[in-house]
């Protein structure tokens, strides 16, 4: 039931729509005495919610709209007998309003989708006794458990144990980090690895996630400028017609000695020519053709406002996990000692790093085990929490992990600065360690995606400026940047950086759009003028998102830009010539060389040539 309410209008927009037709079946077929009331039954149909909507407001505003105009000129014309065509204004009207409704809708969601990601419950340690207790009853100062697979239930620090933690959610960081005590934990990141203890630190309503979700509401409560400008638009528009009107309906009969009958012809013939039933068609098939071909396309616009935004975006941010890069970490480089054996090396390295669930040994194991080698099995490994893996096979001890662990001063000057030269590259390098000293060093790194660079360069032909936004450190950002080829970079971004940079740069380029995927994204996904989400990124980033880049086809962006930029092209066209043909038919009206059936004729034949050119937006050619 709740899903049919949710669609009234759209229901009723296209009900009125088969009434219409039956009624000019039944009217072209001599049975105009039945087909009156089907057409009644269908203003009242379609015209019902615009009709309630406009009277509500032009009370509550105390200015009229086009809502009231659009029913004053289908009444008019069905006064003067003109049924067919007042219905079929109330049925373009009502039909664009409730598409226009529904989308909305459905680009309301993302709030619910951020508040899913928090905990509900948490561990709560009384004494030596845990017990499962609602969020909303826990205060700061409290300390909780967390087990291994968990979300964190709120913002505090670590007091006992040592784990992984994703961050991936808040930090937009793929690689997960180690958190030891005194270590700052988030609210909603997930503990990866062993059961730990906490402090709450802040009230549930001062998590970083809450901050983020106001956020991403303060951003959609505040109205684009185009909005504003429809607004302004819609009550001069109107104001003028209705003045224009009434003054229609007696000033004639006494400036031009117009009989009575002459003059109220004229006025309501101008109430028919001057309804913006052609404005209206010289958006709405338009941007409907540009989202079908859209989609077709593997992108998913949320509605024409964005398609708007996006024709004129001057610069567009990328986060770089999952939006620039693959998203997962990767083995780079694999640089050996001297005189060592690659195979038997990498058969104890992956028959350590296969035990491990840590990102980067599933990394490891997968580069090892892709090159046909089969990892050493049976191994005991022993653990060192947040430095890396040990075992000692056939009386050799094997080390895996950081500088620190295998000893650091050694891997500085294992094959010269390569340690240094890696870093500076963004990459993550993890040593192993033999009886004889470093046998070997692995860099890994969230390589960029292979259409990366050229999409960028493809989008700084277009004249738009490309900058990283993200929260990996600056040499990692510096990295990605002059590989990916991005005019700018910011590194070292949590979510409220990410919005304020926005912010800062928004300065220069007003229409600005932001491409990421993750929840960290989220506020400035809805802060941008355009909001563009990776189609495989987290539910809040979609639901945030304006346009959806599906299959994570970062090429689409170009492609998008383009029809964005076709399209405004042709609404632009539809409008001029449009308001052309209006303008036409009230001077000939004016002059009495119009009759209302080539009034009528002027104004459906506008209507039907702005949807025509419209349809030119499904042609896949750009």
């Amino acid at each position: 039931m709740k899903e049919w309410k949710s669609h009234i209008e759209l229901i009723a927009a296209c009900l009125s729509g088969i009434l219409i037709l039956l009624a000019y079946v039944l009217e072209k077929n001599a049975f105009v005495s039945f087909s009156i009331p089907v057409y009644l039954l269908a203003f009242f149909i379609g015209g019902y919610a615009k009709a309630k909507y406009g009277i509500q407001k032009t009370i509550e505003n105390r200015k009229p709209n086009v809502e009231l105009l659009m029913v004053l000129a289908a009444i008019g014309a069905s006064l003067i007998g003109y049924w067919t065509e007042g219905a079929i204004l109330i049925f373009i009207f009502s039909l664009s309003g409730a598409l226009e409704t529904y989308t909305m809708n459905k680009s309301r969601k993302e709030v619910s989708a951020l508040m899913e990601i928090q905990p509900e419950e948490a561990w709560l340690l009384q004494g030596e006794t845990t017990s499962r207790v609602s969020i909303s009853s826990l205060q700061a100062g409290d300390t909780l458990v967390v087990k291994p697979g968990e979300r964190i239930p709120a913002d505090g620090r670590l007091l006992t144990g040592h784990t992984v933690v994703d961050e991936s959610s808040i930090r937009g960081e793929s690689i997960p980090v180690s958190k030891d005590s005194g270590d700052e934990l988030f609210a909603s990141t997930v503990n990866l690895s062993g059961a730990i203890t906490m402090e709450m630190t802040k009230p549930n309503s001062e998590t970083l996630v809450q901050k983020i979700i106001d956020l991403v509401q303060s951003a959609q409560n505040e109205k684009p400028p185009s909005q504003q400008f429809v607004e302004r638009f819609e009550g001069n528009y109107v104001n003028i017609v209705l003045i224009v009107f009434s003054l229609m309906l007696f000033l004639p009969h006494y400036l031009f000695d117009w009989d009575w009958n002459t003059t109220f012809y004229r006025a309501i013939l101008l109430l028919v020519v001057a309804s913006p039933c052609a404005l209206v068609a010289s958006i709405m098939p338009v941007t409907l053709a540009a989202i079908s071909n859209g989609a077709k396309s593997g992108i998913i616009f949320k509605g024409g406002v964005h398609l708007e935004n996006l024709s004129a975006v001057q610069a567009i941010a990328f986060d770089k996990t999952g939006t620039l890069t693959m998203g997962r970490p990767q083995v780079t480089d694999f640089v050996l000692r001297e005189g060592i054996s690659q195979n038997a090396l990498l058969e104890k390295v992956a028959g350590i790093e296969m035990q491990s669930n840590h990102p980067l040994a599933k990394a490891i194991t997968e580069f090892i085990q892709s090159k046909g080698i089969v990892p050493l099995s049976g191994l005991q490994i022993t653990d060192v929490p947040g430095n890396g893996l040990k075992a000692v096979i056939s009386g050799e001890e094997i080390k895996v992990g950081k500088p620190a662990f295998v000893g650091e001063s050694e891997a500085e000057i294992f094959h010269g600065n390569l340690l240094e030269r890696l870093a500076n590259e963004g990459k993550t390098v993890t040593f192993v360690r033999d009886n004889q000293g470093i046998a070997a060093a692995i860099a890994l790194k969230d390589i960029i995606r292979p259409n990366t660079k050229s999409t960028i360069q493809e989008l700084q032909k277009e004249g738009i400026f490309c900058i990283l936004l993200t929260g990996d450190n600056v040499k990692t950002a510096k990295a990605i940047a002059e590989e990916s080829g991005v005019d700018d970079y910011v590194g070292g971004c949590m979510p409220g950086d990410k919005v304020k940079e926005l912010k800062r740069r928004m300065k220069d380029y007003p229409n600005m759009a932001m491409t990421g995927d993750g929840i960290n994204d989220a506020p400035a996904l809805a802060t941008a003028t355009t909001g563009i989400a990776m189609g495989e990124g987290t539910d809040v980033a979609l639901e945030t998102a304006d346009v959806i880049l599906m299959k994570n086809d970062l090429s689409r962006i170009v492609y998008s830009i383009r029809l964005a930029r076709k399209m405004e092209k042709i609404v632009k066209q539809n409008m001029y010539f449009s308001v052309g043909v209006i303008v036409i038919l009230v001077f000939l009206n004016f002059m009495q060389s119009l009759s209302i059936p080539f009034g009528v004729i002027g104004h459906e034949g506008s209507t039907l040539l702005v949807i025509l050119n419209g349809l030119r937006m499904l042609n896949p050619r750009l």
